[in-house]
């Protein structure tokens, strides 16, 4: 199933710096890309760095005004203008923010167009999934939606249909609000509750926009869901809906932060699960997408422990060359994370989980059971929709 991997990458898109003590520390990517080359990943795929995403890309998804406003807090941060999202806690203003931002979208922007037009069959864009920027505003870290943009991009180029499937522990909510009366676009988030957790949205009842009805799926998992009940809900879900869609590209965004030692949620979920969860991804993209895979990063805030890991497990199998769970970390890898953290580095690839989850046509449900009503909630509002029994 190996194929032409490409890597977008870009030094600079460690600038997007949203200063110290925030969540979203630029090292998780340093740490990554050196990791992926300790394993020596880039020997085997292309590594590319994309032109930043233009006026007329953004415009695909962004508002002009918003452009404008992200523009002016770049040049002159002291002037955020909050009614934008800028300047908040959550996403404060920088200088170069514009610029950086709009590198990260070319990036995704850049995996679509390769993937699309066949210099690649997968591509991935670890840096990307800003997945919660809006048309008009930021939101949740995120500045620009790149991974809106390479859906829009695609369906620019000529795509009919094209299926995201977000696996982050934050409700999608950027993209499906990007194609929500777009019945090209098939958006499937699985994510904590939004009743536990930002940005409370993500329902199951919500499917779409008139015309676009069953476009939009959410899986709404209970805190606390580990290994089992998260590949259970995905398998659940997602294999049946991308049979039904037959989507000609899959563009997936593998957020780290579902991990069991992330800070900022409630999901209990291993490198390991993860893993495997990509690696169904990649199956997808064969089976259903004639092997046309995008993907993309996401949240993830155990920027040492988890986040590297993880991604570059992503990247390996972009790459065609995947690495076994019991492979130790490269030395200097482990030296490199000391220096720039001053933490001591993961020794292997692995959590030492070896999920076994249970399908959910095999001895049925358990009605008593949230994980399993979680599911069913959202098998009932939508599979119909594309003509599958729920």
């Amino acid at each position: 199933m190996s194929g032409r991997g490409q890597l977008m990458w870009d030094d600079a898109v460690t600038g997007y710096n949203f200063g110290t003590g925030h969540p979203m520390d630029p090292v998780r990517l340093a740490l990554t890309r050196s990791l992926v080359e300790a394993f020596g990943l880039t020997k085997g795929m292309r590594v590319v760095a994309a032109p930043a995403a233009g006026e007329s890309t953004l415009r695909l998804v962004h508002r002009p005004d918003y452009i404008e406003a992200v523009r002016r807090a770049s040049a002159d941060p002291r002037g955020a203008e909050v009614e934008y999202g800028l300047g908040t806690a959550d996403d404060p203003a920088f200088a170069g923010m514009h610029e950086v931002s709009a590198l990260i979208a070319g990036q995704s922007v850049g995996a679509a167009e390769a993937v699309w037009r066949g210099n690649a069959d997968h591509a991935v864009n670890f840096a990307g999934g800003l997945h919660h920027a809006m048309p008009g505003s930021a939101s949740g870290f995120c500045v620009y939606n790149d991974a809106a943009l390479a859906v829009a991009r695609l369906l620019e180029l000529g795509a009919e249909r094209v299926a995201y499937v977000d696996v982050d522990v934050h409700h999608g909510d950027g993209v499906q609000a990007a194609f929500w009366d777009d019945p090209r676009v098939l958006t499937v988030s699985l994510h904590e509750h939004p009743r536990t957790l930002f940005p409370q949205t993500g329902f199951p009842e919500e499917t779409g926009g008139e015309g676009a009805e069953g476009s939009a799926v959410n899986v709404a998992l209970p805190a606390g869901t580990g290994d089992e009940g998260w590949l259970r809900a995905f398998h659940a879900v997602v294999p049946e809906l991308l049979a039904a869609f037959r989507p000609q590209v899959l563009v997936t965004q593998h957020g780290a932060d579902t991990h069991f030692e992330d800070p900022l949620a409630h999901l209990a979920v291993s490198l390991d699960a993860q893993r495997m969860v990509a690696e169904a991804c990649h199956e997808l993209a064969h089976r259903h997408a004639d092997g046309r895979w995008v993907a993309l990063g996401g949240g993830g805030y155990a920027v040492v422990e988890v986040v590297p890991r993880s991604w570059t497990h992503l990247v390996a199998l972009v790459a065609g060359a995947p690495i076994p769970p019991e492979a130790l970390t490269p030395e200097d890898w482990r030296h490199e994370v000391y220096r720039l953290t001053r933490q001591g580095a993961p020794m292997r690839m692995t959590d030492g989980r070896q999920p076994v989850w249970r399908g959910f046509d095999e001895g049925g449900y358990d009605p008593a059971d949230r994980l399993d009503q979680a599911v069913l909630a959202t098998r009932r509002a939508v599979f119909p929709l594309h003509g599958v029994l729920p």
